[in-house]
């Protein structure tokens, strides 16, 4: 038999005294939690745990459940027990799995910590039927994994925070305090429970979209705008006597208005002066560029450029930069354009689209009439030879939901992709902007995930060898063609390094050993980048929105739902 070395029996040793240092932490915490909430009850100590010789969950100490794996510390409900204390967040946000923490109808006072923004799992929060005072803390704007709120019936002061960060929330009960000033804005369309009745609110009420009436909002005799009754008052009137008395303060203010204009006017004058001279200077060397590649021939679809571009603004692409080594625009199988030249797109007036972390999209009107769609690609680490084979690789595999190249370039400083323009937009503009009268039912979402879903399978198998995978995958880049059928965009125009490191870590457990580990990272993250859209397509929310995660909020629900 085989020893065992030495440094595995050390390793072990280490890893073990580190989980149970860490279990010790998170013991010590929920005992000094109980002894804040309530101190001097000797019951405590006989019958309910929380001391540092038991286990919270072999044990199970009162009030307190965990997971299956009797590992993690998941609820914590203490209610009706008659608890005098104070209520110590940073001890119970030790416990960082802490999903659930109910202190209903007991006698706690004091403030509500704003600590209590460091419970990041926290999931439901019932704080209600006890003697909390003071101002709500603004860091419970931050809960983005919180889906129910009660904190009614005690003696809160202040205002409401800036709830519609957490578009997760679907309970919000704040009835019975002395909660003043405005409502801010909520994310009414996902609540399904709302009580802020009995406190002292005042303005206007923001439309509920018709989802709660008027006993969600009485008892504040201030608040107005249906569905109560109330009426807003009219603004107050002007004072004529105030207006008498500033007569002599608005010829003065309009004096240095005036004066401001005059020296603003000035300078616009010389800056126009200076651009035109500038732009007459560049139309000469964008005319001697034409007239010089005019005389060569194009061969094999290719124009070769005595310089590259840098575009200057997000309107024109005719600005040029000297210094840069010839390069060639690569025209690709395309039925849209049969012909084009660099100078065609340094001429054509461009309009800005979106500006991305990985590059800028414009769109480009040709003198044909023909529109372009021209993706300039920033700090994307490949070498030009290795580009240049990526896109013909591209170019070779065909499928009617991909949207193929038209043509590319490449400079040792400049990358750009040339495609043909899409007017009807993206799904994500589809799915979060103006749909523009397009219907967009299930029927449409469900024919958009297979297309999608039909592409990907594709474009994975028929590149699987080359390892070149879409590797950015997002509703943004899900766009409808002239047909109203959906197709992706951009594809091959990442690699894994340039992916968000939170999507990599979430999807290493499906390694392929088959394949190189980028080839494996960019596939996978495309399978699981698929599966966000698929929660877009079903939910309509945003995947990121201050502070909200779309799939913790999923997850959440889920175990919310079947107690996972």
């Amino acid at each position: 038999m085989d020893r065992i070395p030495i440094w595995v029996i050390f390793v072990l040793i280490f890893y073990i005294s580190m989980v149970n240092s860490e279990e010790d932490k998170v013991k010590h915490a929920l005992a000094k939690f109980m002894d804040k909430l309530s101190p001097e009850n000797a019951q405590r100590e006989l019958n309910w745990g929380w001391n540092m010789t038991s286990d919270p969950c072999i044990d199970k100490w009162l009030g307190v459940s965990c997971d299956k794996g009797l590992k993690s510390v998941r609820q914590i409900t203490l209610e009706g027990l008659n608890l005098t204390g104070t209520l110590d967040a940073s001890s119970i946000c030790t416990a960082r799995s802490l999903y659930s923490l109910s202190l209903k109808r007991n006698k706690l006072k004091g403030l509500i910590p704003e600590d209590i923004g460091n419970c990041k799992s926290l999931a439901h929060f019932y704080i209600n039927g006890n003697k909390f005072s003071g101002d709500l803390p603004e860091s419970l704007a931050g809960f983005g994994n919180l889906t129910r709120l009660d904190i009614s019936d005690n003696d809160l002061s202040g205002k409401l925070p800036n709830m519609h960060k957490i578009s997760g929330l679907i309970s919000f009960i704040a009835q019975n305090n002395k909660l003043s000033g405005e409502i801010l804005a909520f994310d009414f369309s996902n609540l399904q429970q709302f009580n802020i009745t009995n406190n002292n609110l005042w303005g206007p009420i923001p439309d509920v979209k018709g989802r709660f009436g008027a006993d969600s909002f009485s008892g504040n005799p201030r608040l107005c705008r249906p569905p109560l009754l109330n009426a807003c008052p009219p603004p107050p009137p002007t004072n004529r006597r105030a207006k008498k008395s500033s007569s002599g303060s608005f010829v003065i203010y309009s004096g240095y208005v005036i004066l401001g204009l005059v020296v603003l006017l000035f300078f616009t004058f010389n800056f126009v002066k200076k651009y035109k001279a500038r732009k007459e200077s560049l139309d000469f060397l964008n005319q001697k560029v034409v007239e010089d590649t005019s005389t060569d021939k194009p061969s094999e679809s290719s124009i070769e450029l005595k310089n590259a571009i840098g575009i200057r603004s997000d309107y024109s692409m005719t600005s040029m930069e000297s210094g840069m080594t010839a390069s060639t625009l690569k025209l690709l199988r395309s039925p849209v354009v049969k012909s084009l030249r660099f100078e065609d797109l340094l001429r054509a007036p461009a309009e800005l689209l979106v500006r991305g972390k990985h590059g800028s999209l414009y769109k480009v009107m040709l003198d044909s009439g023909v529109a372009l769609a021209v993706k300039r690609i920033k700090d994307w680490g490949i070498s030009k030879e290795d580009f240049q084979k990526r896109m013909y690789q591209i170019d070779k595999v065909k499928h009617p939901f991909v949207l193929p190249p038209v043509a590319f370039y490449c400079s040792q400083l400049e990358k750009f992709l040339v495609y043909e323009y899409q007017q009807n937009g993206s799904l994500f503009k589809v799915l979060h902007g103006s749909q523009n009268g397009q219907k967009f039912d299930w029927g449409n979402r469900l024919n958009v995930a297979a297309s999608i879903a039909e592409a990907l399978a594709y474009m994975h198998e028929e590149l699987n060898e080359e390892g070149v995978a879409h590797g950015n995958i997002k509703s943004t880049n899900v766009i409808f063609d002239k047909k109203i059928d959906s197709c992706i965009s951009e594809y091959g125009l990442m690699v894994v390094e340039n992916q968000d490191q939170s999507i990599l870590s979430q999807i290493k457990s499906f390694r392929n050993r088959n394949l190189t580990s980028r080839a494996y990272s960019t596939f996978k993250v495309d399978v699981y980048a698929f599966g966000v859209i698929l929660l877009e397509l079903l939910t309509g929310k945003l995947v990121q929105n201050n502070g909200f995660d779309l799939v913790k909020w999923v997850n959440s629900v889920v175990r919310e739902e079947f107690d996972f």
